[in-house]
Order: C-alpha cells, then sequence, then structure tokens
C-alpha cells in the first residue's frame, strides 16, 4: 500500500490478498525486471506488469570487493557462468579453455579431479609456482597436493585430488573473474603472483522460491585409428626377432627390464625353475622358443577396443534458492557417473 508500510507477496501462480483497504488507497505493484504500477483497489482485480528494460553497471569483482568497471584501473576478464559451462565436462575449470585472452588452458589428463594447467600471466617463473589463485566467494582455495606441471600427467594417484575447485558443480557458477595484473591481484600478496581466478556462486533472491533439476546424458565417439598404419601381432614379433638378431633384446637384459613385452616374459619362463617338477617353465631351445613366440604372432589383440568404450556419462543437479529482504539461501546436490 503506498505510502504506508503495509504490503504483501504473491504466491508462486501470482495471487495475492490484502485486506482493510479503503477505495481512497493507492496499491504499488513492482517486481524485479518490471515496471512498477499505481492502482486504485477493486475486488478480484487483475495486474499486468511491463518489462522494464535497464542496463546494469558492470561491476569488478576481486574477491575482497565489488567496484564499478570504469573507477577499476587493473587488467581484468568477467565471463558468465553460461559462456564458460561446457556440457558434459565436471570440472569446471576446464571451460576456461578460449575464453579469455592471455590465459592458457592444458588438459593433461580426462580424470575426473585431475586439475588442468592453467596459466594466467605467463607459462614459466623463475620465483616459485606458476599455477594461479582460486578464490571461491571471497575465500582461498588451496590445492589439496601441491604438484607441479611435470606432476600433472605423471599419471600419480595423488593427481586425482589436485585440483581445488574439482568438486565445485558447475550449474552453482555465476560467474569467473579473472585478474591478470599486478594492481589486480596486490590484496592477495605473494600467493597471487600468477593471478587470481575469482568464482562467484549463485545465491538466494528476495521473494523468489525455486527448485531446479538439470539431468546431462553426455556420450562421445570413439575416436578412429584406421588412417594409421598399426602393425598386426606377426608384423610386430618380426621387429622383435630383428631387434634380438641386433643384440637388442638379450636374455640378461631383457629379463631384468620393468617393461619388456613377450621376449621379457619368455626369459622369465626361460629362468623360472620348478624343484618339484625339476624343469624351467620353457626349455631353453630354438624350438621351444619359436613356438612360443609363433603363438603370440597370431593373438592380434585390438588395444584400441580394450583401452576405449563407448560410454554414457550422467550428470544430475538438484538446486533448491528462496530468500526475503533480511536472508536468503541456496543449497544444491550433484550426482556425477562416469563409467
Amino acid at each position: 500500500m503506498k505510502g504506508s508500510k503495509s504490503g504483501v507477496l504473491t504466491d508462486i501462480d501470482g495471487k495475492f490478498s490484502i485486506e482493510n483497504v479503503s477505495n481512497k488507497s493507492l496499491l504499488q505493484f513492482s517486481y524485479i525486471g518490471m515496471k512498477p504500477q499505481d492502482l486504485t483497489p477493486t475486488p478480484n482485480m487483475n495486474v499486468t506488469l511491463m518489462p522494464d528494460v535497464q542496463t546494469l553497471s558492470e561491476v569488478v569483482v576481486t574477491g575482497m570487493q565489488k567496484m564499478d568497471k570504469r573507477l577499476f584501473t587493473g587488467a581484468t576478464k568477467q565471463l558468465s557462468a553460461d559462456e564458460v559451462k561446457l556440457d558434459g565436462l565436471p570440472d569446471i575449470s576446464r571451460g576456461l579453455e578460449g575464453r579469455a585472452a592471455g590465459v592458457s588452458v592444458q588438459n593433461v589428463s580426462g580424470t575426473f579431479g585431475t586439475a588442468p594447467k592453467i596459466r594466467v600471466r605467463g607459462a614459466t617463473s623463475i620465483f616459485g609456482s606458476s599455477k594461479p589463485l582460486w578464490v571461491v566467494d571471497g575465500v582461498i582455495m588451496e590445492d589439496a597436493i601441491d604438484v607441479g606441471p611435470d606432476d600433472l600427467s605423471s599419471g600419480d594417484a595423488e593427481t586425482l585430488i589436485s585440483s581445488a575447485i574439482a568438486g565445485l558443480n558447475s550449474d552453482d557458477i555465476e560467474s569467473f573473474q579473472i585478474l591478470k595484473d599486478g594492481s589486480a591481484t596486490s590484496i592477495y600478496g605473494a600467493r597471487a603472483m600468477a593471478g587470481v581466478i575469482v568464482v562467484t556462486t549463485k545465491k538466494g533472491k528476495a521473494g523468489v522460491s525455486k527448485m531446479s533439476y538439470t539431468g546431462e546424458f553426455t556420450t562421445r565417439m570413439i575416436p578412429s585409428y584406421k588412417e594409421f598404419n598399426i602393425m598386426n601381432s606377426q608384423e610386430q614379433m618380426g621387429i622383435y626377432k630383428e631387434m634380438e638378431q641386433k643384440g637388442w633384446l638379450n636374455n640378461s637384459d631383457t629379463y631384468r627390464a620393468k617393461d619388456s613385452g613377450v621376449y621379457g616374459r619368455m626369459y622369465q619362463l626361460i629362468n623360472q625353475y620348478n624343484p618339484v617338477t625339476g624343469q624351467f617353465g620353457l626349455a631353453n631351445t630354438p624350438e621351444a622358443r619359436n613356438a612360443y613366440l609363433r603363438e603370440a604372432e597370431m593373438r592380434n589383440t585390438d588395444w584400441f577396443d580394450t583401452l576405449i568404450s563407448n560410454n554414457i556419462t550422467q550428470n544430475h543437479s538438484v538446486s533448491i534458492t528462496s530468500g526475503t529482504e533480511k536472508s536468503s539461501f541456496y543449497a544444491s546436490l550433484s550426482a556425477m557417473s562416469d563409467p
């Protein structure tokens, strides 16, 4: 009611009810993104608000404060969640690739949780790490394990938890702010010498109650290797035999090698003695060795079919948001299945 402190909110269908209103009163109807209207109250009145298109001033989020972009002198790049999100990729940091000038993103592994190699202020540094600092809603996120560029592609299981934001749901992100130069990152000190990536998550809004569900089902085609001239098992064994004849696959060196293939396994059987039967695993004769290698020539294992499968990746997310003028909340739950 205009000119007083009395007022009501509509329900989810837009219905409202207000009591003790005189015919001389004036009701003001307003909503975010709509032009307000002042109307005289009538029974069973229907109100239609018109859209109000306004340009909001762009602000820069440094992680500790917000300011008008016109007053900010640092080098930054702002990205919305819609610009960055890539369907089927659970790690939000991988979506920054190619979105901002000067930001380099190298995906060293496809395993969930593995941190990509991100560089904001150059690829190398003589003073320390070149990894940018992550700030989520003002909180600095440290990597669970500090790994270097070589460790990212080492295959070590520790790199699976090396990303500071691996568990952050992409549907919960509102925007990214990439701080590049020294003036923009100075508030974080020496830790921000490689740049800062500020993540702002979604929050509840006053007068808006909403429950959302997002389901993603992603599948990718198996890459084709038909254009490559790949040897079959018989051709491969022919190369091994030629290497043996030239002294590259001798018994003593190959037997102790960590990854020695078919010849290493053959030499292990030759040196494997069973005291119960009084025999070796494989007789050290040309006939026995040729028979063992001839069996390997007929295998023709399709390693690409064994290593790569065409599965469906599922990503489910449920969020609940609500709020009033004094408080708001946003809660979400997500689950991902990547067989």
